[in-house]
Order: C-alpha cells, then sequence, then structure tokens
C-alpha cells in the first residue's frame, strides 16, 4: 500500500517541480523587457513576480499606478512572445488598454497622469498555447 502512494507523491512532485522551474525561467526571460536587455529603456521593478499556472482560465492582478509615472507590463507564458494576452481595467471595469489590439505585444508602456488603482487580467491566447504558466512583471521609468 505504501509504495502505491509513494509512486503517485514522486510523479507529482516531478511535475510540481518542473512547472515551478518553467515559471521561474519564463521570469528570468520576462525580466528582459524590464531591464533593457531586448533593446529599448530600463525600467525598474516594482519588486513583484505576477504569476499564474493557467488552463483555458484567467488570472487578475490588482495593483495602483501612481500619477506622473510611466510604468512598463511586460508578459510572457514561453518561447512565443506573443501568448500572453494582458488587459488593464479601472475599478469600474472600463477597459484602458489590452494587449490584444496590439498582436499581443509582449510589454507596453504607460505614462499615468493621476494616481489610478487597476486590475490587469491575464489570459493565454488559446490559439497559440491553451495551459502553462504565465508571468506578468511590472516596472517603472526612474525619473
Amino acid at each position: 500500500m505504501k509504495k502505491i502512494l509513494f509512486i503517485p507523491f514522486i510523479l507529482l512532485s516531478i511535475g510540481l517541480n518542473a512547472q515551478v522551474q518553467d515559471c521561474e525561467q519564463i521570469a528570468k526571460d520576462c525580466s528582459n523587457y524590464l531591464n533593457g536587455k531586448n533593446g529599448g529603456e530600463t525600467f525598474v521593478s516594482d519588486g513583484q513576480i505576477y504569476r499564474a499556472f493557467l488552463d483555458r482560465e484567467q488570472a487578475e492582478f490588482k495593483t495602483t499606478f501612481y500619477g506622473g509615472s510611466t510604468y512598463r507590463i511586460a508578459a510572457s507564458a514561453g518561447k512565443n512572445e506573443r501568448y500572453v494576452i494582458f488587459t488593464v481595467r479601472d475599478i469600474k471595469g472600463n477597459v484602458l488598454f489590452t494587449n490584444a489590439k496590439h498582436k499581443n505585444a509582449p510589454y507596453w508602456d504607460f505614462k499615468i497622469p493621476t494616481t489610478i488603482p487597476v486590475v490587469i487580467q491575464t489570459e493565454l491566447d488559446n490559439d497559440l498555447k491553451s495551459t502553462g504558466c504565465a508571468v506578468m512583471l511590472i516596472g517603472f521609468k526612474k525619473n
């Protein structure tokens, strides 16, 4: 009996470890969009790694953008940089931006005139990938 329970536990542990490692690599790759390694400007991370394992579903993250700042949202779910769709909404649900209208661009910059709480919804583009780890990073431009 112990052997039967032990084997599935090992397989489950191996599967979870592979997903964690996959998410860690995706986060490292995604950070290139903030630190200027993919060309362009350097942004300072807000210190958070927003990640979710998605299976044909969406994840929501809440944050506040402060007025007078320029932000960059970067998102990735693997080798293809256009796997993730992210949508920024105000607290009333109004869409402020979605990268879906920009061919799922892996990052986008925002100049925020006034402080505003937002909800950022992420999902995988099911035409490209239906299951996996999605990572989002938020950075701000250092003045």
